[in-house]
């Protein structure tokens, strides 16, 4: 190997941990020695990197190498990893999901990337009442869309930046529980198959189905990457939602389960 070719290979921790990222997610399977051999760095260096990229959800690490996450049980991802992934068709899928929703309603989102470009796709809109998990829509919404935001209490996921807890309030502290209803719920999920709509964790799940209980109208989030796959905890049936919103159509098996299941598919 020239010097060149070392330089190139030799990059800052940050830019290594990116092309070695993207080369899992090309290659599919790698072992800590090709890495090594691939990126001229030591073993213990790849094994650093490897965890690290694990922890923040970019790649599964396995004994002796790494696997990319699109070829196994996916696990929860850093937020800002998730920022980056899908962006685009995120953004189309939020624009649809903001036309569903009336000046003066009120909208439970919940957490999550897909719910985020909601909330800032929302700079149009009027006086809504937002109920959320979101921790970072609270700073991300436009002040001018909304008369009150509220945001559920629990434990603090920091990978995820949200609250997982039960999805309602109290007048006073130890006070009697608030009956609450919404016009509107926003659910960004993990996986769409014909079984129904599901994520990768149990308190999650939980507090998604709550949202759906007590809204009028339900409009699942997903991007195209989701179909056909389930994941840990299985949050409605299909037929809990009156609309899914994507960024393209759903593949056959799942399109006509969809139909069967009377939810109207919108797409940008």
């Amino acid at each position: 190997m020239d010097a060149s070719a070392k330089a190139h290979r030799r990059r800052l921790p940050a830019g290594r941990k990116a092309d070695l990222a993207a080369y899992v997610e090309q290659t599919g399977q790698v072992t800590v020695g090709d890495l090594a051999e691939h990126f001229d760095v030591s073993i213990d260096t790849i094994r650093r990197d490897l965890d690290q990229l694990d922890r923040d959800g970019v790649l599964i690490r396995t004994h002796g190498g790494a696997v990319s996450a699109a070829n196994g049980q996916l696990k929860d991802r850093a937020l800002d990893v998730r920022l980056n992934m899908q962006k685009e068709e995120k953004e189309r899928i939020a624009r649809v999901a903001a036309d569903l929703v009336q000046d003066g309603s009120v909208v439970m989102l919940n957490a999550g990337t897909t719910t985020l470009a909601v909330a800032r796709a929302l700079r149009n809109h009027h006086d809504l009442t937002i109920a959320t998990n979101n921790l970072r829509i609270p700073a991300e919404i436009s002040p001018s869309a909304f008369r009150d935001l509220f945001v559920f209490g629990g434990a603090v996921r920091a990978i995820t930046q949200a609250t997982t807890g039960p999805v309602t309030f109290t007048m006073t502290p130890g006070g009697p529980e608030v009956d609450i209803r919404c016009d509107l719920a926003l659910i960004a999920v993990g996986a769409i198959d014909q079984e129904g709509y599901s994520t990768s964790n149990l308190g999650d799940a939980s507090m998604m189905s709550e949202m759906i209980q007590r809204a009028e109208r339900i409009a699942i989030l997903a991007d195209s990457s989701k179909f056909g796959r389930r994941l840990f905890a299985q949050i409605a049936t299909l037929e809990r939602a009156d609309y899914l919103i994507t960024d393209k159509s759903p593949p056959r098996e799942v399109a006509a389960a969809l139909a069967q299941a009377d939810v109207e598919v919108l797409t940008p």
